[in-house]
């Protein structure tokens, strides 16, 4: 089920909200967490019933393996750790590798095994993370006294379930306990409402306008001249952030309207002055994740330059590989490392350019590495870079232009009607705008709630303007990942 979508809106949320707070204003606290685990299962397979037995599967599969390292004494608990991680890689390696190591297998080494393509479970790659650093935790003595059905709320919480933001249970257990957080609570409603809004706007009007950029430019790429690659990059920079950026703060706003704080995934990374400051900014969670239960087990920096280079190459290709199977994943995440090694390497004669020249090569270093991020193959990101380069061609075909188009755009046509004859100007409309919304608004999940009327009003806009939009309904793009 999708956020940007009526029966979500306007039966799921309104009925999971209703009975969550009538079961527990009755006291009927286990009931409360029945309801919210089985409507987030709702949730879960609402579209794709064939995920709810793997999902199921994996909860109870964990659970028995927590259940076996909270018994003492307990005999070689590295071990018991070892295979409950063990088989969530095996999981996780099945429904997103398998089909990738046998194909290049297949092409480097002259063989022909056969598998056929597996349709990749949503979520999988979120949940298998989180089940992953309580299994660890647990081993650590930081889980012993949680029930099964609050880790099963944990795990299936349907606002982070898809694509996150990757909790950790000290985070989201401890709050289903409490008290006041059980009663419903209208400040919190209501910040969750102008959240959420947000949210849903940034994906319905501005993640999927860029995307539809996107989807022609990358269906034409044998036309495309240098400046339609330098837009069709540009966009995919500002889909793919308005689209995650989008689905978290939604994510943060059903959450409390529940009220159950989740952590922040986005902190406006696009005004990142170097790598290792985008990468603070960028997927909080995900990094947070890959820091705590990688790179610190694996010595950090403590063990050296050399150690601390290889940590960062190692974190940086796991984040690559766990986006997808696909080279250009793989070679995203190392040329990301590799520029953090060197930000730190140089980052005294760094800190001493000017600031907008240190944006400026960020930005465009995090453009670049999108275009291989969003590319079928690395060889079509390599000779998208090289026409881009060459800036052979200047043309803009009117089809790019009238992707940019809203319909509410009309208006337009009445007041200043020679914007019509101004070419690709829905294009530089669009850029100026996403620019201008990245570089000089905070995420909105990050500021403290105040209601005001201009907010009321705001938030009533960008709903009507985003449920009339829901016409081109479509997934969010960490759904593939």
């Amino acid at each position: 089920m999708l956020f940007n979508s009526y029966i979500f809106l306007f039966l799921f949320l309104p009925l999971c909200l209703f009975g969550y707070f009538f079961c527990n204003k009755r006291g009927w606290n286990k009931s409360a967490l029945l309801i919210l685990i089985g409507m987030s299962l709702w949730f879960y397979s609402y579209n794709h019933l064939q995920y709810l037995l793997l999902f199921v599967f994996s909860i109870l599969c964990n659970w028995l393996i927590v259940q076996i390292m909270n018994k003492k004494p307990i005999k070689y608990p590295q071990l018991v750790l070892g295979i409950g991680i063990g088989i969530n890689i095996l999981i996780i390696f099945y429904y997103k590798y398998l089909y990738f190591v046998v194909f290049n297998m297949n092409r480097f080494l002259n063989t022909s095994f056969t598998v056929e393509a597996i349709l990749l479970p949503l979520g999988i790659s979120f949940y298998t993370f989180q089940q992953i650093s309580f299994l660890v935790d647990t081993i650590r003595g930081e889980t012993k006294e949680y029930t099964f059905l609050e880790y099963v709320a944990f795990i299936s919480f349907f606002p982070q379930l898809v694509a996150g933001p990757i909790c950790l249970h000290s985070e989201i257990i401890p709050q289903f306990r409490k008290n006041e957080k059980r009663c419903f609570n209208y400040d919190n409603f209501a910040a969750g409402i102008y959240i959420f809004a947000t949210g849903l706007f940034k994906k319905v009007i501005l993640a999927d306008t860029f995307g539809e950029a996107v989807s022609w430019g990358f269906s034409n790429t044998d036309i495309l001249s240098s400046l339609e690659i330098a837009i069709v990059m540009l966009s995919y920079t500002f889909q793919i952030y308005f689209d995650f950026s989008g689905y978290s703060d939604m994510a943060i706003g059903i959450a409390r309207m529940f009220n159950i704080d989740i952590p922040h995934n986005f902190n406006s990374p696009y005004k990142a002055n170097s790598i290792i400051e985008f990468w603070d900014k960028w997927h909080m969670t995900l990094t947070r994740f890959l820091r705590k239960y990688v790179y610190f087990p694996m010595g950090g920096s403590k063990k050296g330059k050399i150690r601390t280079y290889v940590n960062i190459l190692t974190v940086f290709l796991i984040s690559g590989i766990w986006h997808g199977a696909n080279w250009t994943f793989i070679l995203w995440g190392c040329i990301h490392g590799i520029a953090n090694i060197l930000n730190r390497i140089f980052k005294k004669e760094w800190d001493k350019l000017h600031t907008a020249f240190q944006w400026i090569c960020t930005f465009s270093f995090i453009n670049v590495t999108w275009l291989l991020f969003r590319a079928d193959s690395v060889s079509q990101a390599i000779e998208l870079l090289k026409r881009l380069i060459r800036a052979e061609s200047f043309e803009i075909h009117s089809t790019l232009n009238w992707c940019f188009y809203l319909n509410e755009f009309d208006i337009c046509q009445w007041v200043v009607p020679f914007v019509y004859d101004i070419r690709g100007f829905w294009i530089w409309i669009s850029v100026a705008m996403g620019l201008f919304v990245c570089l000089n608004m905070t995420d909105v999940a990050d500021k403290e709630f105040k209601p005001t009327w201009i907010k009321m009003l705001g938030t009533a806009g960008m709903l009507i303007w985003s449920v009339v939009s829901f016409g081109g309904i479509t997934t969010f793009l960490y759904f593939n990942f």
